[in-house]
C-alpha cells in the first residue's frame, strides 16, 4: 500500500494537532515485530494520529522504521523528531447496526456559561439529558410534550 501524501500545510496542522499528545506505542530494541505492527494498526484505526517512542539510538534505523510504517500501513508520515515519531491516517467509519427497538438512552452533556464579564472563565456543568429531554440554547433541559390522545374516531379506524 502506497503511504498517504500531504501537502506542506496539511503536515502543519496534523504536527500542530499531535505536539500534545503522548507515545501510545513504544518499539523496544527487537524492533519492527509483527505485534508491533499490529498495535500500530489498531492505534491509528482508533485515533488517527499518533505519537511513537523508538527505544533504538541508531537515527539511521529509526527513519527506516518510520518509512515502513508508514509504507506498510497506508498512514502519512507527519514528523520524526528524535525518538519520536509522528504517524496520521484517517479513521475508518464506525459501521452501526441499527435496532429498532433501541430507545434513546441518557447523555452527559458539558454546557458552558460564559461570565458578563469578559476576563474570567466560562462555568462547565455537566447534565444529564434523558430520551425524552431536549437541550435549549441557554443550557436548559426541556421535556417533551406529552401526546393528546387519539380521538375516538381515529381510534375506530384503526
Amino acid at each position: 500500500m502506497p503511504q498517504i501524501e500531504l501537502t506542506p500545510a496539511q503536515r502543519r496542522e496534523q504536527r500542530a494537532e499531535a505536539h500534545h499528545l503522548n507515545p501510545v506505542v513504544h518499539i523496544g530494541n527487537d524492533g519492527l515485530t509483527p505485534g508491533v505492527r499490529k498495535e500500530v494498526d489498531a492505534a491509528l484505526n482508533a485515533h488517527g494520529l499518533i505519537k511513537i517512542r523508538v527505544f533504538n539510538d541508531d537515527r539511521a534505523a529509526r527513519e527506516l522504521m518510520y518509512q515502513e510504517l508508514a509504507a506498510e500501513l497506508n498512514a502519512a508520515p507527519i514528523q520524526h523528531i528524535g525518538k519520536l515519531l509522528v504517524l496520521w491516517r484517517p479513521m475508518p467509519d464506525k459501521e452501526r447496526s441499527v435496532d429498532e427497538d433501541r430507545m434513546p438512552g441518557p447523555k452527559d452533556v458539558k454546557v458552558l456559561k460564559y461570565s458578563k464579564r469578559g476576563g474570567q472563565r466560562p462555568e462547565i456543568k455537566t447534565l444529564r439529558v434523558l430520551g425524552n429531554e431536549r437541550l435549549t440554547s441557554g443550557g436548559q433541559i426541556k421535556r417533551a410534550k406529552k401526546r393528546k390522545p387519539t380521538s375516538v374516531k381515529k381510534r375506530q379506524s384503526d
